[in-house]
This record gives C-alpha cells, structure tokens and sequence, in this order.
C-alpha cells in the first residue's frame, strides 16, 4: 500500500486552521454562528453517503483474505449415525447401528499461480476503492460548499428583496400621496403598484429558493443552517490551468482508481490463465466406525469398532475443457482493454473538469469585479434619478427602472460571489487537495482506510466476525423545516 498517500499533511492543516481561525475571529456574529469548516466536519462524521462508501470499502478490503484462503489448507470433520431397520437373514456380519466419524485436511501445493494472481487483483482494487472513497469524500465536500455558499447566497437574496419590497411600498406610498394632489397622474400610481406586486412575487420566489438550500444543506451536513459565518479565501490555488492539471494528472483519486483498476484487471488474467494449468494438493485423512456392540461376535470374530488412516497427493492436470479456460483468458484481456480505455477516458474527463472549473473561477472573479462597478454605478444612477425627478425631469418609471437595476446587479454580485468560491472549490477537487486531509477537518482523528486493511488481510479464524452492524450517519426526522426567516446579523 502507498503509505504516502494516506499521510495527513500537518502543514496544510495549519494553513487551513489559520485562515480559519482569521475568518472566525473578524466574521463571527455570534456564539453559535457556524463556519464552513463546521460543516465540513459534521458531513465528515455524518453524512450517509460517505458512512456508506467506508462501509463499502471495508467490503472490498475481505476481498483480499477471501482470495488468500484459497491457498491456505482446509480441514474437515464429518460424523454420521444409521439404524438398520431391516437386516439380511443371510447377513449374520451385518451391524444393527452405525457411528462414524471422519476427519480430512487438504494442503493446496500448487494452484498455477491462481492464488497469487487473485490476491494481487483483490489488492489493488482494495488501492481502487480506497481512491474512490477519497472521490466521494471530495464529492460530498464539494456539495457541502455548494449547499454551504447556496444559503449565504439565498438570505443575501431574500435580504435584498425585502428591501426593495420596503423601498418600492414607500415608493407607492409616496406615489399615491402626490396623486392625491394632482401632483402625478394615475398611471404613476398603477405604475408603482405593478411593480410592487412583481418586486412582492420575487420575494415569494427568494424565499422558497432559500427554504430549499437549507433543506439541501441539511440533508448533506445533518443539521440546519444556523448564523453561517462567510467563508475564508482558499488555500494552494494554482495560478494558472496548466498548474492546475499538472498537480490534477497527480492526485486527482478518479485518475489513481481507474489506474489500479487497469493493474487489477491485469492480474486477472493470471488468474485465468492458471485454470489451464496442472494442480497438486495434498490430502490427509481418517475415519472411526463403531457399530455400537449390533453385530454378533458368537458365530465369527468380528470387531465392533474400525479405525483407518490415508495421505497423498493429488496431481489434477487439465487436458481438455471445451475451451473454457482460453475464453476465460481472453475475456479477461478484453476486460484489461476496456479498463485501459476507461483510464484515458477518466484522465480526459478529469483534465476537461479541471480546466472548466479554472475557467468558470476566473470568469466569477471578472464577473464580480465589473459587477461591484454596476452596483455603485447603478447606486449613483437611482440617486441622480430621484433628484431629477424632484424636479421634473425624470418619470416615477425611471425610478422604478433605476431601482430594479439596481436591484438586479446586486443579486448578481451575490450570486457571481458564491460561483466564484464553488468554483475555486471544485479546481481543488479536481486537482485531488479537497480532502479532509488537505482541509483540516477537526472533531477527532481522520478516518483512515488502511487500517481496517491491514486488521483483516491476515485473518483466517473462521469466526472472527465483526460486531452487529450499527447505523452511523444521523437522520434528520428531528430537524425542524426550514424556513425564510434571516437572522439580523446575516451577513450580505
């Protein structure tokens, strides 16, 4: 096993827990407030499907004992109890009862390399699990930094909207009371009315947006959204594409399983080679009859009870198996090609995902940039509106319009926000540093594959059974329903 791989960088813990700790210490808006790192950690813990896939994995790890058994001697016991109902007058030697007893072990010598070759496979699809666990790790991280920023996003949203609900009701408020006076006509007033009514409807729709990313965030961290704290900036981004998929061909853990996959695949073909191939055991037995005092000894001398001994070998050598054992050997080649494809396929999808998600990080960077411009631009904008039509120059449409540009570019600075960090996140997935290894997950020591592998490689007791299976992951039937509620102190 590459030991290496499973090492915890110490060193990128203390980055990550520094940037941590700032983000905390200048962003906390309370004693519960949760940080994402938070989050990370209770999905770490509980989420079902990474408890899941560690179960699975412990799965493929008995894989490698399994296979290992078939070179290992076996023994055997046997016992057996008959009662002759009906005896042969002619058979005066015939026992009335029978006890027997036997005992056999068999001693694998020479298998043609099959158990060799299928211990090999079972070890590095055990490397091939152990990667993908570390894809689903990222996979879950990911989603809980999508679900994470997706609320942040959605109460800045829903705060925005109840804004421009307050602003445009005083609008029409004001509206109304200039029409009173025959100051504006009553088109103004349908005007800000219509527009009210929509600024009040796409409130509604923030509001069951946000209600939605709570649930979302609950479903994958297994607790509500509570205070979330902004997140701090991420670590060990790379500075350009080529950086990024250089470190991504290296560690990316799709790349690494579908690698061992191929090794695997390979080793199976050993495996069917050897079923054409002599194999020589050893056997070695004995037996105990005792007919229970049923036969008499008056006539002949008979002995009620026998006992036997026997030991060899066994030589099985194959010579004709209506070409199963080469069509096995070319099914396995054909499955070492197909693994070989899907390793460059893989490779290709892994370098597609890394370049894409640099792309749409550095595109939300510009994005935010010219749209930080649009919102004071538009900021200016409305004010030199209203104070033109203070005195006559400007129509209350020109208000509403100014507001609702103003409006619109300020969910899109949001929304550019959360894209951009999402993004930063899944180059980091892409390039295999997402992990809780390269994040500093607190809460207690990392889970570690390894170490179920090397407790059961070596068992061959046949009742050392695990404890009774328990569920892991928490449930959420006592999570109350989200709701669109936004704390005072959210942050925008």
């Amino acid at each position: 096993m590459t030991h290496d791989r499973k090492t915890i960088s110490s060193a990128r813990r203390s980055r990550w827990l520094a940037g941590l700790a700032v983000g905390a210490l200048t962003l906390s808006g309370g004693a519960h407030a949760e940080t994402l790192q938070g989050a990370l950690a209770k999905a770490y813990e509980n989420n079902p499907t990474l408890t899941a896939a560690r179960a699975g994995q412990r799965a493929n790890d008995e894989n490698v004992p399994i296979q290992r058994a078939g070179g290992l001697p076996s023994v055997g016991a046997t016992g057996d109890y008959q009662e002759n109902l009906v005896i042969p007058g002619n058979s005066p030697t015939s026992p009335g009862r029978v006890l027997s007893l036997g005992a056999q072990m068999s001693v694998p010598i020479y298998q043609g390399g099959a158990v060799r070759s299928a211990v090999k496979a079972a070890k590095y699809r055990v490397e091939a699990g152990q990667a993908d666990l570390r894809a689903t790790e990222a996979s879950i991280f990911a989603q809980v930094v999508g679900a994470y920023m997706d609320v942040l996003r959605d109460q800045a949203i829903v705060q925005l909207n109840q804004k421009n609900v307050a602003v445009l009701r005083t609008n029409l408020q004001a509206t109304s009371d200039r029409f009173e006076i025959g100051d504006l006509t009553r088109t103004d007033v349908a005007q800000s009315e219509a527009r009210l009514a929509l600024a009040e409807g796409d409130l509604r729709t923030a509001e069951a947006n946000l209600i939605g990313s709570r649930e979302s965030y609950a479903r994958l961290v297994g607790e509500a959204p509570v205070d979330l704290e902004l997140p701090p900036p991420l670590p060990n981004l790379p500075a350009n594409p080529e950086e990024a998929v250089a470190i991504a061909l290296n560690n990316n853990p799709d790349i690494e399983a579908a690698n061992e996959l191929v090794k695997a695949n390979r080793a199976d073909i050993g495996t069917a080679r050897a079923g054409r191939l002599p194999k020589l055991s050893a056997t070695l037995g004995g037996g105990y009859n005792n007919f229970l005092n049923s036969i008499s000894s008056d006539i002949l001398a008979v002995r009620n009870t026998t006992t036997s001994a026997v030991g060899g070998l066994s030589l099985t050598i194959p010579i004709f198996q209506g070409g199963r054992p080469a069509a096995q050997v070319r099914q396995a080649q054909s499955r070492t090609s197909q693994a070989i494809e899907n390793y460059v396929a893989t490779e290709r999808g892994v370098i597609a995902q890394t370049r894409g998600a640099y792309a749409a990080w550095q595109a939300n960077e510009r994005i935010i940039a010219a749209t930080q411009q649009a919102v004071s631009a538009n900021g200016l904008s409305l004010e030199g509106v209203r104070a033109e039509n203070s005195v006559g120059t400007r129509s209350i449409l020109d208000i509403l319009n100014a507001e609702q540009e103003y409006l619109n570019t300020q969910v899109q600075l949001v929304s550019a926000r959360r894209n951009s960090y999402v993004a930063a996140f899944s180059v980091l997935a892409a390039m295999g540093k997402a992990e809780a290894r390269d994040l500093g997950i607190e809460g207690g020591a990392l889970y570690d594959p390894e170490v179920n592998y090397e407790r059961v490689k070596g068992k061959i007791f046949d009742w050392d059974d695990d404890p009774k299976p328990q569920q892991v992951a928490t449930d959420t039937r006592a999570v109350p329903a989200a709701d669109a509620s936004v704390p005072a102190n959210a942050p925008q």
